[in-house]
């Protein structure tokens, strides 16, 4: 693998940088402060679309999307995940960065899902404006009820009848459905129980809206909301949808999230490293800049050894998903299985560790909110969970390892790989 960047990455990075060092940076603090200080916070203020519209003039807009889809529609910059990281890092180092770019979770995921698997229908009504950052939308997969991780559990149904599918079942987590413009949910949910294991689920989209679709309540994490997206528990009760909803064909729901889950674990951890690269520079300025028994911060209780060590993390955390995104660019997301899980298992715990000496640097301060780092901790404590925890992750890269691997040794001592 060659590490040297694209000329279009490079490109890129470096109008990336420029716009949030002159147009993100300035007003994120006083965007936030505003927004927190409504009575209601369910809303888009008008910084953002302002924001938003720049950006789109100046080309920054849908960097996520699959080179060839970008060069047949002419959306996006046509890059590659290679191309896409450093990118991603640097959005992730401002919390309103990604929707600024129109790059931001879980819309990417859900416009993925339409690029590689939806109708012209599905993508005429739903991609398109959703491209145009017109529409936001959310991803309903997670249940109350059982351990989700596991899809064979899900209890949630989406069932054929007629020319309808009937929507049934629980979710919640369901982020991005609090947004005020948030016009359509992806739900997965159980077709048919007695198909193969892979083949059971569906994905289909239901429109806000729909007669029996309820938001019950936005779940707060660590005590943030984060409005105006948000992580919603939302009931669907009989919700009738056309079956011109169901998206690739009803039984195709793990398949799809197979597919959708590879890019944005990708999207996921360079955007985590880039809040700890900023974390790890606020500790560092703050440590630098405060005093305490006649020493700065950082030349007390081991603070040097901890920073060198956060470097050497950040640093290892980086090139191993640059690794992952080539390997998902050459190999597919089959080749690259393993990668996924490692960093989707390694990144968040770095980005947790990081973000916990930034705010040990910062005293009682930290855990405030007039510092990021009480938000970025919990961002990067919940992503150990989204999208599978730890456990799964671990779990999938030890299956992996351990297949070649027949039980007993040949003649040599040695373990035998099968082929």
């Amino acid at each position: 693998m060659d590490f040297t960047p694209s000329a279009i990455s490079s490109e890129y990075r470096s109008k990336v940088a420029d716009f949030i060092a002159k147009e993100i940076e300035p007003v994120e603090a006083d965007y936030l402060r505003t927004l927190r200080s409504l009575d209601d916070p369910w809303v888009v203020l008008p910084v953002i679309e302002e924001l938003k519209a720049k950006a789109r003039e100046q080309g920054l807009w849908n960097f996520f999307l699959p080179k060839a889809f970008s060069e047949a529609s002419g959306h996006g910059a046509g890059m590659s995940n290679v191309d896409y990281a450093p990118l991603a890092e640097l959005m992730g180092r401002h919390f309103i960065a990604p929707e600024v770019f129109n790059c931001n979770a879980p819309d990417t995921g859900n416009a993925e899902v339409l690029v590689h698997y939806g109708s012209e229908a599905q993508q005429r009504q739903w991609l398109e404006p959703l491209l145009a950052g017109e529409i936001r939308s959310a991803f309903c997969m997670t249940e109350p009820e059982v351990a989700s991780s596991d899809a064979t559990n899900m209890a949630a149904t989406a069932v054929l009848d007629g020319d309808e599918v009937v929507v049934n079942g629980r979710k919640w987590f369901s982020t991005g459905v609090g947004h005020p413009n948030c016009e359509f949910v992806i739900f997965m949910g159980l077709t048919d129980p007695e198909a193969h294991r892979h083949a059971r689920h569906s994905m289909v989209i239901v429109p806000i809206g729909t007669p029996g679709f309820t938001v019950e309540r936005m779940l707060p994490v660590f005590g943030f909301h984060d409005e105006p997206f948000g992580h919603g528990e939302v009931t669907f009760d009989n919700v009738r949808v056309p079956k011109e909803n169901v998206i690739a064909g009803l039984g195709r729901g793990f398949e799809i999230a197979q597919g959708r889950l590879g890019p944005g674990r990708i999207h996921h951890c360079m955007r985590l490293i880039g809040l700890a690269e900023r974390a790890l520079e606020l500790g560092i300025e703050r440590g630098m800049g405060r005093s305490a028994f006649g020493k700065p911060l950082v030349n007390l209780g081991g603070n040097r050894e901890r920073i060198a060590r956060a470097r050497i993390a950040i640093n290892q955390a980086r090139l191993l998903v640059h690794h992952t995104a080539w390997l998902l660019d050459t190999h597919g997301a089959f080749g690259a299985l393993s990668e996924l899980s490692q960093i989707k298992a390694v990144v968040p715990a770095m980005a947790e560790s990081v973000i916990d000496l930034a705010i040990q640097l910062h005293g009682a301060g930290g855990l405030t909110d007039d510092f990021p780092l009480a938000g970025a901790f919990t961002g990067a404590r919940s992503l150990r969970l989204v999208d599978g925890p730890d456990e799964v992750h671990l779990g999938v890269v030890a299956r992996i390892e351990l297949a070649p691997y027949k039980q007993g040794a040949d003649h040599n001592g040695h373990h035998e790989r099968q082929a």
